[in-house]
């Protein structure tokens, strides 16, 4: 070995022996080890996996505080995901043992203090989904490395609740619900409590998540129990207004599960449901996710939040009040609609295949359906009027997608922004589109970003597995990072790390930044999709209800 290579060994060395690491940390349950890895010179990353935050839950009860443990508590292994049905609902995985969270915290050559906090979780319909995300070659998709490092953040990613466990509801005090809402603001309350041993800000907490995790977020900005609890708020794809977002009648699915399971529909419902099996609990809470023209798949979401007079006092649209002071970023993906379209009609996919212009009016008809037929006629005539006398195939395919990006994310967040911008005292709100075409292969051309295309950009990937992305990518990955987690430090997306180009606030002119690897000044956009913001909030509201 030359003289070079002892330096270097020398040089690793002398670096290992420096080290910053928090090493044993003490929380409230008691003492927790993580693991220390390098992510560049001198920037270290400590990485806390699995620490708990909640007891065991108690099946279909509010969670309660960690008994604690002796010892140090290694906290190296990803915590397993909550029991829920696996993807193609034909069995169970996980377990009930479940209320875990993640830690990333980024370190120089100092150990770090007062780091912004940047609270994650997870989407999956309510119904899937877990702390780590898919894995793939032990590339985790929600790993916090990339955001904590890139941004100087502290990143939390949270395990909550999912499927019959965590949200099937009676709809009254017998099995009240929201029992994964309960979850996730109990992680929020743990790391406003312990995250400063981490070397984090509890002050300045700001939580993020996407699809049923950005409606999450939504939900705790507006319950009255996160008071003070949160600074800012990031909702990708989903807010507490979407019509998947909240079950108005839950008693019916309740019975639904009651009836598979062999319990009684009666008053004792509630007392069987809660001996029965756990897992047989879960098996039972499938949903239809097979979708039609005629029955779309977002119409049968019955496992989701309900309006329990406790974490929800009301509806979610009146308690827009609670989130004054909290600052908000919300958006969609320019066709979020795409993942549900290919349920419902499987030919917007095909390339050689027509889609015929009879599923545009079915669908409409499906979806409008609480208004009967006059709204459906309406709704028709906004959608084709830019189709011509002979509209082509794609022309018909992309408004089916637009039909069903309007109506399950686009118009309930634009909505949602409004309101948090009518009632905000200190609270800035920004709108944002996501449009970096996704890059799943076999989708048609026309495509643009479908649902969690996002994802993998805010989480770093195109730096973790560069081989698997293009220069632009990078760029998305980058703009992404810097906008959330400026945002974080300083409720201001333009503040901190470089970005391509200003993102002026809703409230300047119903202004939205437009976010794909070619950014410039046309980046910055009005009034989006305005003409149909307007119909779904204003002129479809307004026909009287047919039920």
């Amino acid at each position: 070995m030359g003289v070079l290579g002892v330096l270097a060994v020398l040089g690793l060395f002398m670096g290992a022996a420096h080290a910053a690491s928090l090493g044993v940390v003490y929380t409230e349950g008691g003492l927790v080890e993580g693991k220390n890895h390098g992510v560049g010179l001198f920037r270290y990353m400590d990485v806390f996996k699995g620490v708990p935050f909640a007891a065991q839950p108690v099946r279909f009860q509010k969670p309660t505080p960690h008994p604690g443990w002796n010892g140090v508590l290694k906290a190296v292994d990803f915590p397993k995901r909550c029991l829920q049905l696996n993807l193609i609902q034909s069995g169970s995985r996980g377990s009930e043992d479940c209320l875990y969270l993640n830690i990333w915290v980024p370190q120089g050559r100092s150990i770090s203090t007062g780091l912004p906090v940047m609270v994650y979780f997870f989407g999956g319909g309510y119904l899937v989904g877990g702390s780590s995300g898919a894995n793939f070659m032990n590339n985790y998709l929600y790993s916090g490395d990339e955001i904590a490092d890139r941004g100087d953040v502290i990143v939390v990613t949270v395990n909550y609740r999912v499927g019959a466990l965590g949200f099937l509801s009676t709809g009254d005090s017998d099995l009240p619900g929201n029992y994964g809402l309960w979850d996730q603001h109990a992680a929020i309350a743990w790391v406003h409590r312990n995250i400063k041993a981490f070397g984090g800000d509890p002050n300045n907490i700001t939580i993020f998540g996407e699809s049923a995790g950005a409606a999450s977020v939504s939900f705790q900005m507006l319950t009255p129990h996160n008071k003070g609890l949160i600074r800012r708020a990031i909702s990708q794809s989903g807010v507490a207004l979407c019509p998947w977002a909240v079950n108005r009648n839950p008693r019916a699915y309740a019975e639904e599960v009651a009836k598979k399971l062999g319990c009684p529909t009666d008053q004792s419902m509630a007392a069987c449901l809660k001996m029965s099996d756990p897992v047989e609990i879960t098996l039972a809470g499938t949903l239809n996710l097979q979708g039609s023209a005629t029955n779309p798949i977002v119409k049968n979401l019955a496992l989701a939040p309900v309006i329990d007079g406790d974490f929800l006092p009301d509806d979610p649209s009146t308690l827009f009040s609670n989130a004054a002071d909290v600052d908000y970023i919300a958006g969609v993906n320019d066709m979020d609609g795409h993942i549900f379209t290919g349920f419902d009609i499987p030919s917007v996919n095909q390339p050689l295949q027509p889609t015929p212009v009879e599923d545009v009016k079915d669908l409409l008809t499906a979806l409008t359906s609480d208004k009967g037929l006059n709204a459906s006629a309406a709704a028709y005539d906004q959608y084709t009027s830019n189709w011509g006398s002979k509209p082509s195939k794609d022309d018909i395919k992309k408004t089916i997608v637009n039909i069903e990006t309007d109506y399950t994310f686009l118009v309930p967040t634009q909505t949602a922004l409004y309101l948090h911008a009518k009632h905000a005292k200190t609270g800035r709100t920004y709108s944002y589109l996501f449009s970096e075409p996704s890059r799943m292969p076999g989708y048609p051309l026309w495509m643009g970003a479908d649902h969690a295309d996002d994802l993998q950009y805010v989480f770093g990937k195109p730096f973790a597995t560069p081989l698997a992305y293009l220069p632009k990518h990078r760029k998305v990955s980058k703009y992404m990072i810097a906008y959330w987690t400026n945002f974080a430090k300083t409720g201001d997306p333009n503040k901190g790390e470089s970005v391509p180009v200003a993102w002026p606030k809703l409230t300047d002119g119903h202004q939205f930044l437009e976010i794909n690897h070619d950014m410039g000044k046309n980046s910055v956009k009005q009034k989006m999709r305005a003409r149909y913001v307007h119909f779904w909030s204003t002129t479809y509201i307004s026909f009287p209800n047919v039920n």
